[in-house]
């Protein structure tokens, strides 16, 4: 199986119906304009740069957990 990179695999799951409804977070280190227009446009639901320090990092895991898991209302 040849590799897909993460836009080719956001693309792949928003074209099939099984699993077109998952939210995708797109968690990367490019802060490149064209790329995040991309991933929306691919159909992310969410863009974030990852952050340099550690303590940064799991800060902003935490709060992507607290607001998937605790804030968002998504349809069944």
């Amino acid at each position: 199986m040849p590799k897909k990179d993460g836009r080719e695999v956001l693309k792949a799951m928003k074209e099939n119906p099984e699993f077109k409804k998952i939210p995708v977070i797109v968690f990367t280190t490019t802060r490149n304009e064209t790329e995040i227009r991309r991933c929306y446009e691919l159909g992310a639901n969410t863009y974030i740069i990852k952050p340099v320090s550690f303590d940064a990092l799991l800060s902003v895991v935490e709060n992507i957990r607290s607001y998937w898991l605790q804030t968002a209302a998504i349809p069944a």
